[in-house]
């Protein structure tokens, strides 16, 4: 019984020292802050994997030119957005495409952007269609 009490508190003091590893929005330095502003309000919540990877991207942030910036904070808004279903669709669009050779790479890209414009018609054309004088 002794032993089993003891492996139980030993275990809650690992659980709480695995969630007490996350990094606190407050304790992020103000360039870390500025370069993950689109994710200000779920930081807190993010696992501790991610909040890492995301303090790596942040590291380089300062070095890069202004439109890269924006171009960063518009990704991370849009990624933020994304369900989690969403995010591991796009996860596994990514594995597809880093295995498309160097070649080929341009050709698929040019696929898919001709792919979105068919598909962003689509929706444009019924919109336009119903808004009639």
């Amino acid at each position: 019984m002794k032993k089993l009490l003891i492996l139980a508190i030993l275990w809650f003091g690992f659980c709480a020292q695995v969630e007490a590893a996350t990094v606190a929005w407050r304790s992020l330095t103000p360039s870390q802050q500025e370069a993950l502003t689109p994710l200000a309000l779920q930081w807190d919540k993010l696992p501790e994997k991610q909040q890492n990877r995301l303090l790596k991207t942040a590291y380089r942030y300062p070095t890069l030119t202004i439109e890269q910036k924006k171009r960063f904070h518009s990704r991370l808004e849009a990624w933020s957005k994304l369900t989690p279903e969403q995010r591991k669709a796009a996860r596994e669009k990514y594995r597809a495409f880093s295995k498309v050779p160097v070649e080929s790479r341009e050709q698929v890209k040019q696929m898919v952007k001709q792919d979105q414009e068919a598909k962003a018609l689509q929706l444009a054309v019924p919109a336009a269609s119903s808004v009639s004088p």
